[in-house]
């Protein structure tokens, strides 16, 4: 049985509701014999040496907060040969939902308890000399638009963020000419978002990649091309249970190492497991490029 953890806590993730969804799970460890360490994120500097230091003395480092949150941990911890817990208390949890982990506190202590563990792939994006890591999908256009949207609409109930955000992007989204390079073969679109998953999830349990796994070594790249808003907007009920790969406007790739760029009226902006990543490089410039990290990181699951 696993006896250490360390928990690192987005206090914001969730509406605020991390702080609280830590308690339980925290006393259902220490009670079965557990040593558990609970810190407040302070930063990206600090939060990379709170991880050092974690896995350095071998204990498991425990997200607690959204997909964000485990977004900015994953990475390090991959990157340290450490193991990665997480108890998800965003508002969306999608890698923690492709995971299969139950949404009730003391189910989540047992999971960690019973330290079963599994080596899953992660995602490297890079543009223009930076890079990160990134768990669950990047995605380039409306849906990017749609991620800046729920960020001004937190006064919303939680349910309706995510919808009302993907609809307010699709009234007012203009289609981009997208290059998409797959393993080294080109193709090219007037789309309105390419996403390309290590996950099936994100949008808070859109299925955005049906056939995504966590363990196959490769990306799923989805690209929609572009249809009148009314159109989209009918189609977004499909997301939800992966049945949108069926339309004649969405085309599904995939492979190990993914390059995008991009042509619009305007910038066309990325994001990545909730969090902004910028914009898309033009047609003219050198692409950004994702690709898979084969078995990086090992998560208790």
């Amino acid at each position: 049985m696993t006896t250490s953890f360390a928990f690192l806590v987005n206090p914001a993730s969730g509406g605020g509701a991390a702080p609280g969804a830590v308690v339980p799970v925290a006393r259902r460890l220490r009670d079965a014999g557990a040593t558990v360490e609970v810190t407040y994120s302070p930063g990206p500097q600090a939060t990379h040496d709170l991880v050092a230091a974690a896995v350095a003395r071998g204990d498991v480092v425990v997200s607690v907060g959204g997909d964000g949150m485990l977004c900015s941990l994953a990475g390090e911890v991959a990157r340290l040969g450490g193991t990665l817990g997480i108890v998800p208390a965003g508002r969306g949890n999608d890698f923690a939902r492709m995971l299969g982990l139950p949404d009730d506190p003391l189910a989540q202590a047992d999971v960690l308890l019973a330290a079963a563990t599994r080596r899953v792939d992660l995602v490297s994006w890079a543009v223009g000399g930076v890079s990160r890591v990134v768990a669950g999908s990047v995605y380039a256009g409306v849906d990017a638009r749609a991620a800046a949207i729920v960020d001004r609409v937190r006064w919303l109930p939680g349910p309706v963020q995510y919808p009302y955000a993907a609809v307010r992007a699709l009234a007012t989204y203009r289609p981009a000419r997208y290059r998409v390079v797959v393993d080294g073969v080109v193709g090219e679109y007037d789309a309105a978002t390419v996403v390309v998953a290590n996950s099936r999830y994100y949008g808070k349990g859109m299925a955005i990649a049906p056939a995504a796994s966590l363990d196959d070594g490769l990306l799923d790249v989805v690209v929609i091309e572009a249809a009148s808003k009314r159109e989209l907007i009918r189609s977004l009920p499909k997301v939800y249970d992966g049945s949108h790969v069926a339309l004649p406007e969405v085309t599904v790739l995939t492979g190990a190492r993914i390059e995008l760029s991009a042509d619009a009226r305007v910038p066309v902006l990325v994001g990545g497991d909730g969090e902004p990543l910028g914009v898309l490089p033009s047609l003219a410039s050198p692409p950004a490029v994702a690709s898979v990290l084969p078995g990086a990181l090992t998560v208790i699951a």
